[in-house]
């Protein structure tokens, strides 16, 4: 029903400037059995030092959402858009028929922080779009908050696949409870510090999935931040 991804099991690449851990197959990392799960193909979990970063590059027919934990990451792509990208947002990029962007720490001296996640859409070729929305801590404080959905209910960014992405920050012994649907698939990275799903502990960079409905109930130990992904 559970299946462990452990964290030091998964991909690592360290550039000096960047230091980054793939949960799936990703650049040089590649193993056949970690592809992806359902859509989600990326889960990166990458620390930039102080005035780096990720010179212009291309994507296409993907969903690219980036979700920070320390610091800020400085924006800009061929749409146009620039922003910064800071502690609570979540910044959503649908590629569609091709976009350039570049990312760079917005500090010269401070380490930024994030999750970059991919989504594989369900259409290609759609119009690249661009959208990023802040979330405050108490709209994740021991519950979870939508910030990804098809429909962009509930105020969370507006991606081209049947998923939704929740965020959530837990205090010590908070307990929340996530129910997967019959014929839909869960999956669960730890972002930062530790916490229990069912009988089985899990900490920062640890990811675990479930194939079989029910309620999965997740309890923190010690303080906790992770996203659950909801997907069909």
């Amino acid at each position: 029903m559970l299946t462990m991804r452990k964290s030091e099991e998964r991909g690592h690449a360290n550039h000096g400037w960047l230091d980054s851990y793939h949960t799936f197959s990703f650049s040089s990392y590649y193993d056949p059995q970690h592809m992806s799960f359902r859509s989600l193909r990326v889960i990166n979990q990458d620390r930039i030092a102080g005035g780096k970063g990720f010179g212009t590059h291309p994507h296409r027919d993907m969903e690219i959402i980036t979700y920070m934990l320390d610091g800020a990451l400085e924006h800009k792509d061929s749409m146009g858009n620039g922003s910064i990208i800071r502690v609570g947002d979540v910044q959503r990029m649908s590629a569609g028929t091709g976009i350039t962007h570049s990312e760079f720490n917005h500090s010269p001296t401070e380490m930024a922080h994030l999750l970059q996640i991919w989504i594989l859409p369900n259409q290609e070729n759609v119009t690249p779009s661009y959208e990023q929305i802040s979330f405050s801590r108490e709209e994740k404080l021991n519950q979870l908050r939508l910030i990804a959905s098809a429909d962009g209910r509930d105020r969370s960014v507006t991606i081209h696949q049947d998923a939704d992405i929740y965020a959530s920050i837990l205090e010590d012994g908070a307990e929340i409870t996530h129910t997967v649907r019959q014929n839909r698939y869960a999956w669960i990275q730890v972002a930062r510090g530790s916490l229990l799903v069912g009988d089985r502990l899990l900490k920062e960079g640890d990811a675990i999935s479930s194939d079989v409905f029910g309620d999965l109930k997740l309890t923190a130990q010690g303080n906790a931040e992770l996203l659950i992904f909801d997907l069909a």
